[in-house]
């Protein structure tokens, strides 16, 4: 068995690292957090079999089925905390909102950090829920998929941009590593890490713009530049710095 955890793992990366190992091993990929793990679980062959097309579409990551002995809901989108559970937080399958869990294996508390502790957890008689800070959503299958985290949404006229949805649309060309939309103001901004060898950016960002306008819900993201090797956390090596993007994309915006 194969395990790859801390940030979503490209389906061209799993398609990879499978041809290295015996036929018909699977990679698992869990999803969870410092705070729970794991919450849910997928694995290569569901991915590359299935989930990948639905997230070159645009549809976010699927993160899999909740793991046994983790409850999985998603409710309401909400700044503010959230002092007490109710079945009303819920949103129908199929709406992106927060993603929220309860479990042995969630922490209870944050050491004195009150104000943590109250946008973070949800008192549920005697019990509590745990805030993920991650948007996702339930298909009809009950899989749980990855829309990206709260805090990283793009504000846009008629909504929200989820950052994981519209950057799966982007991330099919060849020529690209990663993306990563942030906001400039009311301004969408892909910003862009190549892999080796692109020489013509020019006709690049004409291809990334066309594969934009296959979606209604890309179609608003037009400002496209290009960073030589994106900010990331030095512990996984793979979650993007996306607050250090924003103000270098504003600087260059000017």
């Amino acid at each position: 068995r194969v395990m790859s955890a801390g940030a979503p793992v490209p389906a061209r990366t799993l398609a990879r690292f499978a041809k290295m190992l015996e036929p018909g091993v699977p990679i698992h990929t869990p999803y969870g957090a410092t705070e729970a793990l794991p919450v849910a679980l997928t694995d290569s062959r569901e991915i590359l079999g299935e989930t990948a097309a639905k997230t070159a579409r645009g549809e976010g990551v699927c993160v899999g089925r909740p793991v046994p002995g983790m409850e999985v809901e998603v409710i309401r989108i909400e700044e503010s905390a959230i002092a007490a559970w109710s079945e009303e937080l819920r949103v129908p399958r199929g709406q992106v909102g927060e993603i929220a869990v309860k479990g042995r294996m969630v922490t209870r508390e944050y050491f004195r950090r009150p104000e943590d502790m109250a946008r973070a957890k949800i008192g549920a008689g005697g019990e509590f829920w745990h805030r993920m800070g991650d948007l996702g959503y339930f298909d009809e299958s009950g899989r749980l998929w990855f829309c990206g985290r709260k805090a990283h949404r793009v504000k846009k006229p008629d909504g929200w941009h989820y950052t994981i949805c519209a950057e799966g649309v982007f991330n099919v060309h060849p020529a690209i590593k990663r993306t990563a939309l942030v906001g400039v103001g009311t301004t969408p901004v892909l910003c862009v890490e190549t892999e080796s060898g692109v020489t013509d950016e020019d006709a690049l960002i004409r291809e990334l713009l066309a594969l934009g306008e296959r979606q209604p819900f890309t179609r608003d993201i037009r400002r496209i530049l290009f960073h030589p090797a994106f900010p990331v956390d030095v512990r996984h090596n793979a979650k993007i710095a996306r607050e250090r993007l924003a103000v270098w994309a504003a600087e260059r915006l000017r």
